[in-house]
């Protein structure tokens, strides 16, 4: 019987190593990182990334450790301890996405890109199993509902200063959510409007701007 148990941690070069095509967690150069770097560079790298080959290359893509893989850069180490998993992009994804979640801090817009690529690499897998509908929102998050993690995935759909906000704590997730349904340009006329009175929309003045929006259009 096979083990599911994964396979030691080989050391591989930083070179070799590249971030995850479109990984939806910011990895910041801030105090944090420096702390990291310094640990990094006194104790080496002390949890393995995770990572898997990339076909036909002598690349590897993390799955999971894209700080300590920057810390390394930073500290000038040269390799690094690592898991090497076979999996496809979509398993990656998952993979990816869930072992950030459970972060004591994530950005909102940190969970609207992880759910919706989670999403996406479920609906895919689905489709090449030749099960279209059989994956929804309901099965993204462990903790959240499934409104919920639509909610937040209507996120992506903000122009960037907007979901800068969000992060910021400074528009609250419904109306931001109501905000994403807004053309781009109406999002940038919003987005002077509150950057030049610096106050945010509330929930009910989101609403009137999509309805007033919604009007224009008929």
């Amino acid at each position: 019987m096979k083990s599911n148990k994964p396979k030691a941690p080989v050391m591989i070069p930083v070179e070799n190593i590249v971030p995850f095509d479109g990984h939806p967690y910011k990895v910041l150069d801030d105090d944090s990182m420096n702390e990291l770097t310094e640990s990094v560079q006194d104790n080496g790298i002390m949890e393995p990334l995770t990572v898997r080959p990339l076909e036909d290359t002598d690349n590897y893509e993390i799955i999971s450790g894209h700080r300590r893989y920057r810390a390394a850069q930073k500290a000038g180490i040269t390799e690094v301890p690592a898991f090497i998993r076979a999996v496809s992009r979509d398993e990656a994804a998952i993979m990816l996405v869930d072992s950030n979640l459970h972060r004591e801090r994530i950005l909102p817009s940190e969970k609207a890109f992880a759910y919706k690529l989670k999403l996406e690499a479920m609906e895919h897998q689905g489709k090449t199993c030749g099960q279209v509908g059989h994956k929804s929102r309901d099965d993204i998050s462990e903790t959240e509902s499934g409104r919920t993690v639509q909610r937040y995935i209507r996120l992506t759909n903000l122009e960037k200063p907007l979901l800068e906000l969000v992060d910021q704590g400074r528009i609250a997730l419904t109306p931001a959510v109501e905000l994403s349904y807004l053309q781009p340009e109406e999002q940038k006329t919003i987005i002077q409007f509150f950057e030049s009175d610096e106050v945010t929309p509330s929930y009910s003045q989101s609403v009137r701007m999509r309805s007033e929006e919604h009007t224009s259009e008929l």
